[in-house]
């Protein structure tokens, strides 16, 4: 007789785990086809590859959809089994993934094609409906707060996290008190990977491409994560 798998929330694990390892293999079929692009051709790079608009901004705007979707399932699974508090910092971190999508396509102003307000116009780096290309004090939000330091608190998460979770305690309680869902070690061999091409290849618009496999992780993560009897 088969074992009956529990229903609550998002739990056949045979396959999330397929639908995990197929969201990394398409991390490196994109890094590789990222690499032989860069170095074939640079301006097809840029202006077909990894265009604006194009098949990878738009992916990430979707991928970072499904996972803020994912998250709001865990909050309904884990408000159901009375874990209210992590459902509540589950909720946030489904609002976040769900603002990020929003604004990776500008609230779909360029797909509906409003016009933006006079505060965009004068206060945006790009004259669009987001806040990530704002300018507050001559700076760009985008290359002093959503640039790098965005960046260095996600690689500590992707790379850092995964290793010391299960080694140091406080670590580990800490996270699953936050209900903060630990990559694997997979994902932060992807995460590496990715990282090292990005910072390799040679090419304009490269970030799109970084984007997109940030997406793809953050889908498996959440789907999959280290300490999903405690998040999900």
């Amino acid at each position: 007789m088969q074992p009956v798998i529990p229903m609550n929330g998002i739990t056949d694990m045979p396959r999330l785990r397929l639908i995990d390892m197929a969201l990394m293999a398409a991390i490196a079929a994109t890094l590789l086809a990222a690499i032989v692009i860069s170095l074939w051709d640079k301006v097809f790079f840029y202006e077909v590859f990894a265009a604006e608009d194009g098949f990878f901004e738009n992916g990430t705007a979707v991928f970072l959809l499904l996972s803020s979707l994912v998250l709001f399932a865990h909050v309904v699974s884990l408000w159901t089994k009375g874990e209210r508090k992590k459902a509540m910092f589950t909720a946030f971190y489904g609002a976040l993934f769900f603002f990020a999508a929003g604004e990776e396509i500008s609230w779909g102003q360029r797909i509906i094609g409003w016009e933006s307000s006079q505060y965009f116009l004068d206060n945006n780096h790009q004259a669009e409906t987001n806040v990530h290309n704002m300018v507050v004090g001559g700076k760009n939000l985008a290359k002093t707060l959503f640039g790098p330091v965005l960046t260095l608190i996600l690689l500590t998460y992707l790379l850092i996290l995964p290793m010391v979770y299960g080694r140091v305690a406080w670590i580990s309680r800490l996270a699953d008190w936050m209900a903060v869902p630990v990559p694997q070690k997979h994902h932060a061999l992807a995460a590496l990977a990715s990282t090292v091409v990005i910072t390799v290849i040679v090419a304009q618009r490269k970030w799109e491409i970084y984007e997109f496999t940030f997406s793809l992780m953050a889908l498996g993560i959440f789907l999959m994560p280290q300490n999903r009897d405690k998040v999900a």
